[in-house]
């Protein structure tokens, strides 16, 4: 759970520090397929979806824009997608030269906390390797797709996350 709560914080201090908006494009393309409330994607191939209850979208317009997207299934496994510099619908590349703009693998582990695993993009010498894509937003909703390939630190093996989407409860800060 500590490195959890580092995690969380490190995601955190990041939006606040929001520099420039890198949306590459206006076409957000499809909406996905992921139920209400929901964040889906394959992780190596394997379906991981969030619940309902641990999911959500938080925007922050303060420091201009910041766009959060978590969530978590059952056993612990999740996402956080972080767009900073947020400002609509489109298409943000997850990329080494633009760290701002992050996604996170999480398998946390409750009875060992220390075990907890995370698989972060972008890393150190990675180029473009995932793309947020925001289709659909309104007040209280926002709907979209992901891919990336995210490392982990402790021990530099990667997860292929492909056919992610997002369909969640946006809260306005």
């Amino acid at each position: 759970m500590r490195n959890l709560n580092k995690l969380m914080l490190f995601v955190m201090m990041g939006s606040l520090l929001t520099l420039s908006s890198c949306s590459s494009s206006d076409d957000g393309g499809s909406a996905g397929t992921a139920g209400s409330g929901t964040i889906t994607a394959k992780v190596d191939g394997t379906t991981v979806t969030s619940i309902d209850i641990a999911s959500q979208a938080t925007f922050t317009a303060n420091g201009g824009g910041v766009l959060i997207l978590q969530g978590t299934d059952s056993s612990g496994k999740g996402f956080v997608l972080t767009i900073n510099g947020y400002n609509g619908t489109g298409t943000y590349d997850i990329s080494d030269s633009n760290v701002f703009i992050s996604a996170i693998y999480i398998e946390a582990n409750a009875t060992n906390p220390s075990a907890t695993q995370s698989w972060s993009a972008p890393y150190a010498n990675s180029g473009v390797i995932g793309e947020i894509k925001v289709a659909e937003e309104t007040d209280d909703n926002v709907k979209g797709t992901f891919s990336f390939t995210g490392k982990n630190a402790n021990d530099d093996t990667t997860k292929v996350i492909t056919e992610g989407s997002f369909n969640l409860s946006k809260q306005t800060l």
